[in-house]
């Protein structure tokens, strides 16, 4: 299986948005099924086949995500981030800023779901592939 610091090495290579499809294709190719990402502190929790999980560290200090969602700023920020136009890290923050706790992606449906604190889908896109 694979390890977490297999997909940090991959997501390393991420500089942006733009970089996404080529990171989920190399994740894909390890065997990873799906991931959720905590918008908190960026901890992600990785699944595979047979039950197996593992999971990242922490990545920052812990943000505060807001009580109530805002889906139209999100989208914005989202799609600028996707453009390449900010980094990981500013892109946590645009989240914590519009209610997003976390996201899920699925790599056998190719789903990316963006979740607020209650658990609602806020948002869900088909993640691009390369």
């Amino acid at each position: 299986m694979f390890t977490v610091e297999q997909i940090e090495s991959a997501h390393g290579k991420v500089k942006s948005g733009a970089d996404f499809p080529n990171y989920i294709q190399e994740i894909k190719e390890m065997g990873v099924l799906a991931f959720e990402t905590w918008v908190f502190d960026s901890h992600t929790e990785y699944f595979g086949k047979n039950g197996f999980e593992t999971k990242s560290k922490p990545k920052y200090k812990n943000l505060k995500i807001a009580d109530i969602s805002d889906k139209d700023t999100f989208r914005k920020y989202l799609k600028i981030h996707q453009k390449g136009e900010t980094d990981y890290l500013t892109f946590c923050n645009h989240c914590a800023e519009t209610g997003i706790e976390k996201w899920n992606v699925d790599l056998e449906k190719m789903t990316c779901t963006y979740y607020d604190k209650s658990g609602n889908e806020i948002l869900v896109e088909l993640v691009p592939t390369v």
